[in-house]
């Protein structure tokens, strides 16, 4: 303690020098605990998005993730409400569950036949009940402002698409949507015209029976057989997906018309059972759980366990990169922290050079003077680190309540901009520990050096 009074009295006493060196790690613990928040919001952004949409956990047939892709219906889930029925009964499992719901995927073809337009799509059926219950999880808070799926209450043969769908599709003007205008159509060349009777039977073919809704389309999909299936479908909603690729091929439908196009008047089946935790954290005791369950109870199919980790390569090469990029900073603060306090503490060194001959004089250990030093370098990493914490607790809670909104990635509406700093507590005490750490590794050495002063030289110093 009289060490650590000592070192405290020597920081006093030149507070300009010992402030700007405060100010240099505090401005460094800020830089490091915002953009740390910042990129934590991000992922917990990204995770929420991905959970909202396809849960956390997905059983599936083995190797769907593979292959299943180019023909879904070949790895359909023969009993899959069985598998739901295991799981959502299954005592570990049961508390930590939110929703269990099947869940088809399908390519195919949709066209606008009326307007004479098509293109290929990847469609989604979901259970929408169900949906919406995954909808409402938010287990980290987020201020997303997130709708009941517009499949809801809707009629059987109802669709939803992504907004390159309906602008490729011509869809725009009947689906009101905005920022979508479709492509205007060429004029066709002019040729010969049809002979008289043909002309007749043509016209005649082309009056409709009855009126044709605007918003009604077409989708042709292989059946498990490998026959074309087709549905007329209507679509209700455009809905922008966030990511281009997806927003131009996907179809959202019931699940009971994605069975049909699939399996027809066959046995339905699903190509997922997807499960949605209560927290992440639990992701993973239930995949291990599950991973019990697939071996024994339902080995009669050959099932597999994947998390939204692996069915999303994006949330893992965002991470990746912000987690290199919060590697980066540190090293390069941690940097300018070590020589800002080197160079205090190296001052401090050669202008008390005469008063380390007296006390070295008075009797005191070369391993006092360099503990004092080192002290010195503890208090001011220590205080640094606090301060810092404290004003990033500060600039955070200004940031999340200056109103500022941004559009992350992967969504499709500008959400308010946040810095995620408290509660962070692993990330606060390691940035504190490691600028601490810093400041003794710096003032070591200049210790060193006054430690190893000779008594006579140093009395000598003027």
């Amino acid at each position: 303690m009289r060490t650590l009074s000592l070192a405290l009295r020597n920081l006093l006493r030149n507070r300009r020098r010992s402030l700007t060196t405060l100010f240099a790690m505090v401005i460094g613990a800020v830089t490091i605990l915002i953009f740390g928040g910042f990129s934590r919001d991000i992922t917990y952004g990204l995770q929420t998005g991905y959970v909202l949409r396809g849960g956390h956990l997905q059983v599936q047939k083995k190797d769907y993730f593979l292959y299943g892709t180019g023909n879904p219906a070949a790895y359909g889930i023969v009993d899959y409400q069985k598998v739901i029925d295991v799981i959502k009964a299954d005592p570990v499992l049961q508390p930590l569950l939110t929703v269990v719901t099947p869940t088809i995927s399908l390519g195919g073809i949709a066209g606008n036949f009326a307007a004479g337009v098509s293109r290929t799509i990847v469609g989604s059926g979901v259970a929408v009940e169900d949906r919406n219950k995954m909808r409402q999880w938010n287990d980290y808070g987020m201020r997303f402002n997130v709708q009941p799926s517009p499949l809801t209450g809707s009629a059987p043969d109802a669709v939803v698409v992504g907004t390159g769908v309906a602008r490729v599709l011509e869809l725009c003007g009947p689906l009101a949507v905005p920022n979508c205008v479709s492509k205007p159509k060429a004029a066709a060349p002019a040729g010969p015209g049809a002979p008289a009777d043909i002309a007749a039977l043509i016209e005649l073919e082309a009056k409709p029976t009855e009126k044709r809704p605007d918003t009604r389309i077409e989708l042709l999909a292989a059946n498990v057989h490998g026959a074309p299936n087709v549905a007329s479908l209507n679509v209700i909603k455009a809905e922008r997906q966030g990511f281009k690729e997806v927003d131009d091929m996907f179809v959202g439908m019931h699940l009971s018309q994605a069975q049909r196009l699939l399996y027809g008047s066959e046995k339905p089946q699903a190509t997922a059972v997807v499960l949605q935790l209560k927290h992440t954290k639990d992701m993973p005791a239930a995949r291990v759980r599950l991973e019990e369950l697939l071996q024994t109870t339902l080995k009669s199919e050959p099932l597999e366990v994947q998390d939204f980790e692996a069915l999303n390569p994006f949330y893992g090469q965002a991470n990746g990169m912000f987690a290199a990029i919060f590697g980066f900073m540190a090293v390069l603060i941690g940097a300018i922290v070590l020589f800002t306090v080197g160079n205090t503490m190296s001052m401090a060194v050669f202008e008390r050079t005469t008063e380390i001959g007296t006390l070295r004089a008075m009797g005191l250990r070369r391993s006092g003077i360099r503990s004092l030093f080192v002290c010195e370098g503890l208090l001011l990493g220590l205080i640094g680190a606090a301060t810092g914490v404290l004003m990033a607790l500060a600039f955070a809670w200004l940031i999340n309540n200056a109103g500022l909104t941004w559009q992350p990635p992967g969504t499709v509406d500008k959400s308010p901009l946040t810095v995620r700093v408290w509660g962070e507590f692993r990330m606060m005490l390691t940035t504190g520990i490691g600028l601490t750490i810093v400041s003794v590794v710096s003032a070591w050495w200049p210790a060193r050096r006054a430690s190893r002063m000779m008594i006579v030289e140093a009395l000598r110093h003027v």
